[in-house]
């Protein structure tokens, strides 16, 4: 019998906000929720980018006037909109004026010195020592070269992109423990995955009681490592600037380090870990490994997540060399503009409208699974199941950039899981589509065309998409986590996220099965039985995942489950409910902190206690079984 992989808890931070209890989501939705829930989301956004702190009751701003939550809220309001989701590029991350480039030169003096004059900012950061640096007015120094030696001038120019979808500014997620110069992708990791940790609402140590320690699994990367300059970003590039490079740049880089960071320094996990790569199909492929794990039984407890920070000059740059990112200059065109103000930047990604380049973003997401009969029997709470993940690649390919045919497969098995699972009726009328919705010219065809055609094979007749990067813009291997952190808040309010940045439907794409609404459309919390998660990745990476509503999960649980045991489980979750709800109030008021245990019940060899069948770790009631079976018995015959 497999076990239903059941999500029990989910946090992380994205260009909307922090993700647990739906406060991400609501930012998109923000002008359909209720006063209340418009309040907390805001002071959840107030506290996050650092405008406010709380104390005794009420809340501090950094000028020191103390204010009452809706006061805070309506004070800033507007402030706390212009700076989250897609916008220009805000100096925190760089300065889109001044991108630096270099320049060699090899500068020989000779018997007589060499004396020129420079600008100061084009000065090297590490000047040779035959220079004699005299500083003079106006911002440049004069320099005399005794001898000969080679020096980089750093030049500067504009950015020809200037939007991407940053994380809140102010929000500084390595200020929040003791980050130890972490790359930004792993603080921004360290944060999201306590935040699902945390809003499980049951303490792990208590749940991994009941397991043994290789029941439990982390499945963890990013797409394109860590290249800011604390990762692999300062390793290729410090060497040439003069810089030094430093210890950790060369570890902390690679790919895999969420999952490590995870084990090591959040949950002590010496379970099974991994790292997919997959491009933008990332997230999924690590969620198609933990399904896999809890649906063979050979684990009860997994998360899986990922976290991309590629809002950096250099990787703004590579992208745009490829010609897929929306420049200026194009988005200018687009709407017959002289120059983008504010409102323009905002409207940068574009789903399946006229556009012309994806918008680079960064996040970091978690989820955590449990096993069905686990989550009952801890009275976990039930955001939704995933029912699986498909994926296939685009078989020979002309090229390596181009799409091809491996995402008609992943969501025609999706489409039919549903249908098989949850019957005919609720794959046509109470399923939609969470696009990949890139908002490239390519992007909008093709996968138009597979969502159409698929809605087309399975008499599927309006078949409604939503596309979260119109909001948050394209978090790399991340993206797939945005997409599901957007479906669960759908199951919870009721509203999915239109294509609002899109002023019309582009005349080329596919959509004759397809609703594309460039508003929200709302309904009851319970109208959508099922999400299907698309990504169509770079390399011809394709996956698809069907998530289900937490009602359908409870549903399809009370079949294998007596009544006597539902109810017990709904007796245990009111408990674990208001611990969750607890660390919510605690984190939308800024008091809570990442979990990060350095340095924290270190292990040795030995500290085990060994046998031929079994290891005791200290700390952990239930040992790990190395009494492994023999798969191949056919072989001794």
């Amino acid at each position: 019998m497999s076990q239903l992989p059941v999500i029990v808890g989910f946090g992380g931070i994205s260009p909307a906000g922090r993700s647990s209890f739906h406060h991400g989501y609501r930012r998109l939705i923000l002008d359909h929720l209720d006063s209340s829930q418009r309040t907390e989301t805001l002071t959840s956004l107030a506290t996050l980018m650092q405008r406010a702190s709380y104390s005794e009751g009420g809340f501090i701003t950094p000028d020191g006037q103390r204010l009452t939550q809706q006061d805070l809220t309506q004070s800033l309001e507007a402030e706390l909109l212009s700076n989250t989701l897609i916008r220009r590029i805000h100096p925190d991350w760089f300065d889109v004026n001044k991108v630096m480039l270099n320049k060699a030169a090899t500068l020989r003096a000779g018997n007589t010195p060499l004396t020129f004059r420079v600008r100061n900012r084009h000065l090297p950061q590490n000047p040779p020592s035959n220079w004699l640096i005299r500083p003079l007015p106006g911002g440049e120094s004069e320099v005399e070269v005794n001898g000969s030696c080679d020096v980089i001038f750093p030049d500067y120019r504009q950015a020809a992109v200037q939007s991407a979808g940053m994380l809140p500014t102010g929000f500084d997620p390595g200020s929040l423990y003791q980050s130890r110069n972490h790359p930004r992708g792993l603080q921004m990791s360290v944060y999201a995955a306590s935040d699902a940790i945390m809003s499980v609402g049951i303490d792990f140590l208590e749940i991994a009681a009941k397991l043994s320690p290789d029941q439990i699994a982390v499945f963890a990367s990013n797409s394109i490592g860590q290249l800011d300059d604390s990762g692999f970003g300062g390793l290729t590039q410090f060497p040439a600037l003069g810089k030094r490079t430093t210890s950790k740049q060369m570890p902390l880089g690679y790919a895999q380090m969420p999952a490590d960071f995870i084990n090591a320094y959040l949950l002590g996990n010496v379970g099974l870990t991994g790292g997919a790569l997959g491009a933008c199909a990332t997230f999924l492929y690590n969620l198609r490994s933990g399904v896999e794990e809890i649906r063979s039984g050979r684990r009860k407890l997994v998360m899986v997540g990922g976290s991309d920070a590629p809002v950096t000059p250099e990787i703004i740059e590579g992208f745009r060399a490829m010609g897929a990112l929306a420049e200026d200059k194009y988005l200018q065109a687009l709407d017959n503009l002289s120059e983008l103000q504010a409102p323009d930047y905002r409207r940068a990604c574009r789903p399946f409208g006229n556009n012309c380049g994806f918008t680079i973003g960064e996040s970091s997401q978690y989820l955590v699974l449990m096993s069905d009969d686990l989550a009952i029997d801890t009275g976990a709470q039930i955001f939704g199941a995933v029912g699986d993940v498909f994926v296939h690649a685009d078989g020979h390919k002309k090229s390596i950039s181009a799409p091809g045919i491996g995402n008609y497969m992943t969501l025609g098995k999706a489409a039919s899981l549903v249908r098989n699972l949850l019957g005919e009726t609720s794959l046509r009328q109470r399923s939609y589509v969470q696009a990949h919705g890139t908002s490239t010219p390519q992007n909008r065809v093709t996968e138009s065309h597979v969502i159409n055609e698929t809605a087309k094979a399975f008499g599927i007749q309006s078949w409604t998409v939503s596309a979260v990067k119109a909001y948050v813009g394209h978090s790399q291997g991340c993206a797939g986590g945005d997409q599901i952190m957007s479906s669960l808040g759908v199951w919870q309010h009721g509203i999915i996220p239109g294509l609002t940045t899109s002023p019309e439907i582009a005349s080329d794409v596919y959509q004759s099965n397809l609703n594309l609404p460039l508003s929200h459309q709302a309904g009851e919390p319970g109208h959508m039985d099922s999400a299907l998660i698309n990504a169509k990745g770079f390399g011809g990476n394709n996956a698809s995942a069907v998530l289900l509503s937490p009602q359908i999960t409870e549903s399809l649980l009370s079949k294998r489950y007596s009544s006597e045991q539902m109810q017990r489980w709904r007796v245990r979750r009111e408990t674990v409910e208001e611990t969750a709800q607890a660390y919510d109030l605690s984190a939308t008021r800024g008091i809570s902190r990442p979990l990060y245990l350095y340095d924290h019940h270190v292990m040795t060899g030995e500290d085990l206690t060994i046998s031929d069948t079994e290891i005791h770790l200290p700390g952990y009631p239930n040992p790990v079984s190395i009494d492994v079976e023999n798969p191949y018995k056919d072989f001794n015959s």
